[in-house]
């Protein structure tokens, strides 16, 4: 194995460990001012480094690159493969970062769901009802004016705390 195709292994190496760096704590060692998408975050020197130094050393293997000039080919041939990775890793990065998702439930959003009673509901103590909120199971402790028995379909009146309800049946 050439000594260039070694560098450049090296150096997609070095590409990985950034990768993994940008995986552990890309917001910790973002280039220039953290308020600021710019076009050289972590995930970018990662992508390219990496590009590079992996292309780079296949097209040394490719060329037998054994002089400076079959070296240098070997570089440009890895820099026309970093180039592309480079900028999917920002448009991928950025799209990741930016992605909408769901608000995180709140005990608000337990008023009016609708469940069953998993454990009987007492008038003096409580029981446990199974709800879906946001789409996911959940079980509650819960309290009831009367008693409910196992199987009765509820719903929530008032939410308690974030882990017991008042419930009716339905």
């Amino acid at each position: 194995m050439a000594t260039g195709t070694i560098i450049f292994l090296i150096i997609g190496a070095v590409g990985v460990g950034v990768l993994a760096l940008a995986l552990l704590g890309g917001e910790l060692l973002h280039f220039g001012h953290p308020d600021v998408d710019g076009p050289v975050s972590l995930e970018v020197v990662a992508g390219f480094l990496g590009a590079f130094g992996f292309g780079a050393a296949i097209v040394n293997e490719l060329v037998g690159g054994r002089t400076p000039v079959m070296v240098g080919a070997a570089a440009a041939g890895g820099a026309l493969a970093a180039v592309p990775a480079a900028w999917l890793a920002a448009r991928l990065s950025r799209a990741a970062r930016n992605m909408r998702t769901d608000p995180t439930p709140t005990r608000d959003h337990l008023v009016g769901a609708i469940g069953l009673v998993v454990t009987p509901v007492p008038v003096d103590g409580y029981g446990e009802v199974r709800l879906r909120v946001a789409g996911q199971p959940v079980k509650l402790n819960a309290r009831a004016d009367r008693p409910i028995p196992i199987g009765a379909q509820v719903f929530v009146v008032e939410a308690l705390s974030e882990t017991s309800v008042h419930v009716e049946t339905y």
